[in-house]
Order: C-alpha cells, then structure tokens, then sequence
C-alpha cells in the first residue's frame, strides 16, 4: 500500500494531536473540536461522511448514563451505602478496605464511577483517623475500586459504550450488559487481592494539605474591626498600614458602604468607617486590637453593633471537572468576595502552593485549603463549583421517597439491555425521560451533570477515527504493524501477541491522554489489524475497552486518580510504584481470560 500525502497529513495531525492532549495547556475538548474542524475544513473527512459521527450511539447513551447518575446521587442512594461503612472501622484495615473496594466496585458497575469517588472520599477520611492509617493508604485503593466496576458491565464506563458503539457501526454485534464481565469480574478479584496483600506496605505515608499549616496557624480566627472617623489608617493603603506588619493576620474583606470592595485588598486605601474583616493567629489578634485608628467595639453615633471574634473553620475542597472556576485565577473570579472564604493553600500535582497563589490558574482536580465562617462554608457547600471533602454531600430529604423510582429505572436499563428487549441507547434514553416525568431530577440538573467536555473529546476523536479510515491511514498502519509482527512472530501465535500489543498501546496512550481518545484511536486500528490478519476484531475490542480503563499508573490517566491526587497529598510517583504492578497483572489477566471467552 502506497504511502499518499493525505495519510502523512493525517499522522502530523494525529501527532499534534497526542502532543496537545499530553501538554495541558489547551483544554482536551477545544484540542478534539479543533481537529475535527482541521478534518472538515481540508476534506480529509468527507462531509457526508462526518455527521456519521453524530449518528453513533455511544455519545447520547453516555450522556444518558451520566443523567441517570446523578439521579441516583441526588436521592441519597451512594451516600447512604457511604454511610453504613462507619461501623465497619472496628473490623481492622484489612477487612474494611476489602468490604469498602467490594462496595464501591458493586456501585461503579452501574454508574458514573466519579461520583461514586466524590461521595465515599469523605467518608474515608475520617474514617481514616478510626482505622488510625493515613488517608493515604485508603484514597488509592478507593479509587481503583471505582476503576474495576468499571471493567465489569457495559454501562460501568463511558470507554465501555464508547467501544461498542464503534464496534456497531462497523457491524458488529455490540457488546453485552455483562459481556465484558468474562473478563473484567476475575482480573476484579485479582487486583482486589493484590490491594489488600501489598497496599498497606506499598501505599506512601503522605500528609494531607491541612496538615502542612502548624497548631497555630490551625487556630485562627474570623473578627471584625472598623476603621474610627478620626483614625490615622484612612487614606493609606492597607499594605502600607501597621495592621498588616504583624504576621498572622490577614485582611479577608473590606465592607464599604455595606458592599466589599473588589480587587487586590492590599492595595485599597482605608476610609472611614470602613469595615474590616480579619482572619487572625491567636498571636495577631492582640496586635490587630493594638492598632491605633481602628475599633472592636461599637461606636455610638454611628449604628454598628459590637463585634467578636469567633474561632473560623478550615476545609478543604476540589476543583470538580465541569467547574465553571477552570482555567480562572483566584483574583479574576474575585474569590474572597465571592465566596466569603480565604484560600490558604492549594495542592496541585504533588506539590503544596502557599505562594502567589492569587495568579494561579485553577485546574481540574486542585485541592483548596480554605478558611471561613461556618456560614460562608455552608454557603459554599452548595456551589457546583468546589466539592468539600470535609463530609458527603447531604441530599434533600424529600429526595429518599424517589429512591424506590431511580432504582427501579437503573435496574430497568440494566435487564431490558442485557436481555435485548431494547438497545442500550433506547433504553437508557427512554430511562432518563422517566427519571425526568416523575420529578426525580430536574431536566435543568440533568443536563448539568452531562460532562460536556467529554462528549466533544468523543465527537472529535470519532472524526479522526472515520478520517484514519477513510484516507487508509488506519490500514497502512496496521499493515505496517502485522508486516513487522509476521516476520518476527510464528502464525499460530500472531494474533494473540497482536492482541498484546493492542493492549499495551491502548494503556499507554490512555495513562498520558484522555482514555476516550485513547479507546476511539485503538478501536478503529484494531478493525484494520483484525482484517490485516484475516481474524474477528471482537477480541481486540474487548482488550481496547479494558486497557482504556484499567489506568493505575498516573494520576491523569483517570478522573477518579485525578480527584484523590490532591486530597490524599500524592506524589506523581506513588501512583507508579504502586500502580505499575497492578497495570502489569491486569495485562497477564486480560491476556489469559480474552483468548478463552472470545475466539480469533
């Protein structure tokens, strides 16, 4: 097969591609957006063509489960199974790590594993300090659970449905309710085991960002302060003032007028009457009172009732992946004003940031440590924009006489799909319609809890997967492949060491970049090497969707990774020593077990 100047367009493309998604600093979704453009705009994917992508079923059916997700979080179901785990601490480590990875696989098999992890990692924290083990030794196992569910039903992960709706639109039978189960449930009890043998001696002791702050700086406190009419404080600066020369005081908000001034606080000037709030260290409230121009009591004349200091609270919190704070600095979104809370510190990618912490862009997965009222912090909890992990989310109660609805309809989805009644995406659209009829989530909330951003990741990586195809960019590859493997590699075991190489690409690609990217790319390489070699592709795809899947190794090649990165204080290298083993028996057992359920 000749090498053309398309099927070198499309490898320059693919690598520019890779290269943005493992670079970071443009969004995965306007990376996969921009490609398809490219694609469209220079006819490498005919337009007629191109709205084949829109016409797969996996995007709509992973929104749906997305939907049908939160329906099932917003009732209380996953809180309230989070919650029966609190007597289970008496157990010992051992027996409560392994009934907690049970618990959490069960429950990721069904649904959007994210927030099953957002729920239980509160309750693992504290029940952490009952086990007397660092939240370390748990965060990682908690996360892996939620990974293997997903190996184990087609609606455990987006990868799962993604891979067989490729599969369908190239006429393959698509994958059953629990067909990847044949091989997802043993390689479940395999690394289930090698959690609960090596986990508590291979899992890092590592701090947690509350812990880096002293005892003093664990007890500060919020107070209220008013600049005098005749204080020499007004018109300077509040840097220039003498309240800020003494460490341990921070000013969190100046009320004007009864509105709080925007902007850098340190370089507004003081007028009379203003009013301050401090956060304050036991040792800077003596110094704040000292002050010669400002008052803690009322002054009469002019209406301000008097003020004490109270003890402030610290939690911590995540940045979530639809948040609308991603990509913004602290000071752009005004976050002391908005949210009536100081951020102390951030946790970002192993490391502690304590400094210029103002000009730094938000990301995906940040962890904030932040200090306010137990009213601003209740306040907060309630924003979509930062998950406290301080306890789980609390539900409206009215929402438990739903329960019985949501659970009904899962189970409805889950037994019409694997009998073949209906096909996956009618019966999970047909589901999210009556969760959305009987009033069990909002069609406004629903929408929300659709990862936008993941479904352009899918749409874009879909367009290059019919341009692969359609410019022979895919077969010349995978004929260059086979060609190699056939010279070195005897007959009879060319497909199955092809099978491994599938494997191991898909990991590779899916520990660096999006896993949906990753699981697209392979799937439709697969289709040419299953040809190339004259076999059926439906091994390969089985090995694509549990590669795509099984990511232990980093802390980006998965979300859930993602979240307990910065809450449990990871470095980049715990996820690898402790990964890369599991990656490994994942790998041996996909190899066993894909060859006995599903001929070549």
């Amino acid at each position: 097969m000749e090498l053309t100047p398309e099927i070198i367009t499309i490898y320059v493309l693919l690598v520019l591609t890779l290269a943005s998604f493992a670079w970071e600093k443009i969004p995965p979704d306007m990376t996969a957006m921009t490609l398809f453009a490219v694609l469209l705009v220079t006819g490498l994917l005919p337009h007629d063509r191109a709205w084949d992508v829109f016409a797969n079923p996996a995007p709509i059916t992973v929104g749906a489960m997305f939907i049908l997700s939160a329906a099932l979080g917003k009732c209380g179901v996953i809180e309230s199974m989070a919650g029966a785990m609190q007597g289970l601490t008496r157990l010992g480590y051992t027996w409560f790590v392994f009934i907690m990875l049970l618990a959490v696989a069960s429950i990721s098999a069904f649904i959007n594993n994210t927030p099953v992890v957002v729920v239980f990692m509160p309750v693992v924290l504290s029940l952490a300090k009952k086990l007397d083990v660092p939240a370390s030794k748990l965060l990682i196992p908690l996360s892996y659970a939620s990974i293997f569910g997903g190996t184990c039903t087609l609606i455990g992960t987006s990868t799962n449905i993604l891979v067989s709706g490729i599969g369908q639109s190239r006429g393959l039978e698509p994958f059953g309710m629990f067909e990847i189960g044949k091989v997802g449930l043993p390689i479940l009890f395999i690394g289930i085991l090698y959690i609960l043998f090596f986990g508590r001696r291979l899992l890092p002791v590592r701090e947690t960002l509350t812990s880096i702050l002293s005892e003093d700086e664990r007890r500060e406190y919020i107070t209220e302060a008013f600049v005098q009419h005749d204080s020499p404080l007004a018109g300077k600066t509040v840097e220039d003032s003498n309240l800020m020369k003494a460490r341990g005081i921070r000013v969190m908000e100046i009320v004007r007028s009864g509105v709080a001034l925007p902007g850098d606080l340190k370089k507004a000037r003081l007028e009379t009457s203003d009013r301050l709030v401090l956060a304050c260290r036991p040792s800077g409230i003596a110094h704040a009172r000292s002050v010669e121009g400002i008052d803690f009591v009322a002054e009469s004349g002019l209406g301000l009732e008097q003020i004490a200091a109270h003890e402030g609270s610290l939690v911590e919190g995540v940045i979530g992946v639809n948040s609308a704070l991603i990509g913004k600095t602290i000071r752009e979104i005004n976050f002391r004003q908005r949210y009536r809370v100081i951020i102390l510190a951030i946790h970002r990618r192993g490391k502690n940031v304590r400094e210029k912490i103002e000009s730094l862009r938000l990301e995906f997965g940040d962890t904030l440590l932040m200090l306010g009222t137990d009213r601003a912090i209740n306040n907060l909890r309630e924003s979509e924009d930062i998950m406290l992990i301080d306890r789980p989310p609390v539900p409206a109660q009215n929402m438990r006489r739903k329960i019985p609805i949501v659970l009904a309809t899962i189970a409805g989805v889950v037994i019409t799909a694997s009998t073949g009644m209906l096909p996956i995406e009618v019966a999970a659209v047909a589901g999210v319609v009556i969760i959305f009829l009987t009033g069990c989530l909002k069609p406004g909330e629903g929408y929300a809890s659709i990862q936008w951003n993941l479904l352009f990741i899918i749409f874009g990586m879909l367009g290059m997967g019919l341009a692969m195809e359609e410019t022979g960019a895919a077969r010349y590859l995978a004929i260059s492949i086979t060609a190699l493997v056939q010279y070195h590699v005897p007959e009879a075991t060319q497909p199955i060491f092809m099978l491994a190489c599938v494997y191991l690409i898909t990991t590779f690609l899916t520990e660096i970049l999006s896993n949906n990217a990753a699981a697209v790319l392979v799937a439709v390489l697969s289709f040419s090497i299953a040809a190339t070699l004259e076999v059926d592709p439906r091994p390969f795809l089985i090995a694509v969707a549990i590669a795509a899947s099984a990511s232990f190794a980093t802390p980006i090649g998965y979300q859930t990774n993602t979240y307990v990165y910065g809450v449990g204080g990871y470095r980049f290298t715990d996820f690898v020593k402790f990964g890369v083993p599991l990656n490994a028996l994942y790998f041996i057992g996909a190899m066993v077990f894909i060859p006995i359920f599903w001929k070549f």
